[in-house]
């Protein structure tokens, strides 16, 4: 009645071993490290970057304990801080040759301590969270004014190119603020033009307005439209940042937005505030210009001859030398979008550019008197540029779509689309509150946050041995099991653990045993209703699933409205909650089952079970059920 098959035991095996295989990475705790990451956005680390690491440590003659390349960084991690210092700078006087001009950001890190074959298994310790770890907070202020007179002066651009491309006169286009105004010299003419300009630019509202002997339209930023610029800037801020921070080797950072114009920015593990504000607040341009193809360049791209007058010379992504024109075509102000694709005729992978009105025309006006040279788009960071790609130009290009091909792999037209499109912000941003969380102050909480978890759990299992003895038990051990897997859940998941994860861990503590009172209560009814012991566990179990699935489903979805909705602090509580619901479920009913048909099922004439004391109101002496059952 009350045995688990075999394979019920086997999955209950199986994941004990895989909740402590996942566990044990948090108690190893941290070493330090040294991380190398790309310091340009157009180079990209690989396994050869490892080698360079491991010779400028062979060379310096300082071990590490392992040297590996991961996601987009290499590592390295040592013993003690002294050796972290001097491999830091062994390996930036190797791979940085020119400090004035650095290709690779070696920074500080700390890894975990966990043995490398638990690393290979993917067997990592939890991420922690700012107030755990340390680290800087940055508050930014994005200026939506700026966004704003953005957009508006791309529409004066784009009607100024419209009105042109339909014949229409017109007797002046200015910006005024965020809006734009059209003289036209009589009333058909501004009819002509209002319809042209209202079918072709919808997000405009227009207000016709006399003014002498000329009729000035003004068009405004419809409110829609305008709160979709202002969303767009912010999003695309956020995504520029991200690409900013992974230069940091940051894990688990936190770059969020807050009300309609703000951008939270947090960097765990980050001590150095002055390294964070400026990668963050590094701005980057992009530039097409025309390749210089003549015999002079070409002389000095050998290192033959001095750069000619009027051009400069500029590196591409392989290394080669490239002479420029010093006259820029485009800037990335004329780019609203690039993204991977693939040609339509051979299927090689290309990136594909969208143009803004006033860059179509300048681009249609250069393809048409340039087919058959080169035309470079070159990145700009830190005052340095680099050449992105140089293609042959086909054929004239018009429509404002541009389609770059040749020679890439899948791989490099999605990072050549993503330098494209996030290469700079959409607005500026100004740091409006800064707050720095020392490392000791993390330990701290840390330690006040896992004592009264540990303080918690002690006081729980002793009331429960005490209250319904070896049921109690079982109680408290389904309970720790429940705790090591939440905990290995999180370690699998990779999440962020911060102070109100730690608050949910305690509440999920309290929700876990909850279930199990409710086991025993139910097998306690049972026996006090004059069940046997075999049939009163069965029952009991039965008919108190039904109420935990109830309860835990309603709290679960509370739960998945704070995941879905929250943000910061609410949501890294929501997730510890919702994963300790599911743990909680699946330990207090699968788990504790198992050791109570363990230690009873085996027993044929079971006569009494050890769950504290059961009293009946009508207690009759001959009555065993009416006993205390122990």
């Amino acid at each position: 009645m009350n045995r688990y098959p075999l394979w019920k035991y086997v999955m209950l095996g199986f994941a004990l071993l895989v909740g402590l295989l996942y566990t044990v990475p948090n108690l190893y705790g941290e070493a330090p490290a040294v991380q190398v990451s790309s310091g340009k956005a157009t180079l990209k680390l690989d396994a050869s970057t490892t080698t360079r690491v491991q010779q400028a440590l062979t060379q310096a003659a300082i071990t590490a304990d392992f040297v590996q390349f991961e996601g987009t960084s290499v590592r390295a991690r040592f013993r003690d801080t002294d050796t972290q210092l001097k491999a830091k700078d062994a390996i930036a006087r190797a791979l940085n040759p020119d400090p004035a001009d650095p290709q690779y950001i070696v920074a500080l890190n700390l890894l975990s301590q966990s043995p490398a074959w638990m690393a290979r298994m993917r067997a990592l310790p939890m991420y922690l969270g700012l107030d755990l770890r340390g680290g800087v907070h940055f508050l930014m202020q994005v200026d939506m004014k700026s966004a704003l007179t953005k957009r508006a002066e791309s529409l004066t651009g784009d009607i100024r190119v419209l009105l042109r491309d339909k014949n229409i006169r017109h007797a002046g286009i200015t910006r005024d603020g965020n809006s734009v105004d059209v003289r036209f010299r009589d009333a058909a003419t501004a009819q002509q033009g209002l319809a042209v300009l209202s079918e072709q630019l919808p997000d405009l509202q227009w207000a016709q307005l006399a003014d002498g002997s000329e009729v000035r339209m003004t068009g405004t930023l419809k409110p829609e439209a305008a709160k979709r610029v202002q969303e767009q800037a912010v999003k695309q801020n956020i995504t520029t940042l991200h690409n900013r921070v992974n230069e940091l080797g940051v894990a688990e950072p936190v770059i969020q937005q807050q009300g309609l114009d703000r951008v939270v920015v947090q960097l765990p593990g980050v001590q150095d505030t002055a390294k964070a504000k400026d990668i963050i607040g590094r701005t980057a341009t992009l530039e097409i210009r025309m390749v210089n193809e003549t015999a002079e360049a070409r002389e000095a791209e050998r290192g033959a001859a001095p750069v000619p007058f009027g051009s400069e010379r500029f590196v591409e992504r392989g290394g080669a030398p490239l002479i420029l024109f010093r006259q820029v075509v485009l800037t990335g102000e004329n780019l609203t979008d690039a993204q991977p694709g693939f040609d339509s005729q051979t299927q090689e992978p290309t990136v594909n550019l969208s143009l803004d009105a006033k860059g179509s025309r300048i681009f249609k006006d250069v393809t048409r008197d340039n087919i058959g040279k080169r035309m470079a788009i070159v990145l700009f960071e830190k005052g340095k540029g680099e050449v992105v790609t140089a293609p042959v130009i086909r054929s004239e290009i018009g429509g404002g779509r541009v389609q770059i091909s040749g020679r890439m792999t899948t791989t490099e037209a999605n990072d050549q689309a993503l330098l494209l499109r996030a290469g700079s912000l959409a607005a500026p941003m100004e740091i409006i509150e800064e707050r720095t969380i020392g490392p000791s102050l993390g330990a701290e909480n840390i330690a006040k946050g896992f004592n009264s978890v540990i303080y918690g759990f002690v006081a729980i299992a002793v009331f429960m041995c005490a209250y319904y003895l070896l049921f109690g038990v079982f109680s408290s051990v389904a309970l720790a099991f429940n705790l090591l897997l939440l905990v290995a859940m999180l370690s699998m998941l990779q999440a962020t653990l911060t102070l109100p994860g730690i608050a949910a861990i305690a509440l999920t503590l309290g929700m876990a045993i909850d279930a199990n009172v409710l086991i025993n209560e139910r097998v306690r009814e049972e026996l006090r209703a004059g069940a046997s012991p075999q049939v009163a566990i069965q029952t009991g179990y039965e008919r108190a699933w039904g109420t935990i699935l109830d309860s835990n489903i309603t709290t679960l979805i509370a739960g998945l409205a704070l995941l879905a909705f929250g943000s910061g602090p609410v949501r890294g509580f929501a997730v510890v909650h919702c994963l300790g619901i599911l743990t909680s479920m699946f330990s207090s009913v699968v788990f504790s089952r198992g050791l109570v048909n363990l230690w009873y099922g085996r027993q044929k004439r079971l006569k009494s079970v050890s769950i504290g004391q059961i009293w009946r109101p009508d207690a009759d002496d001959d009555n065993p059920a009416s006993k205390a059952q122990t």
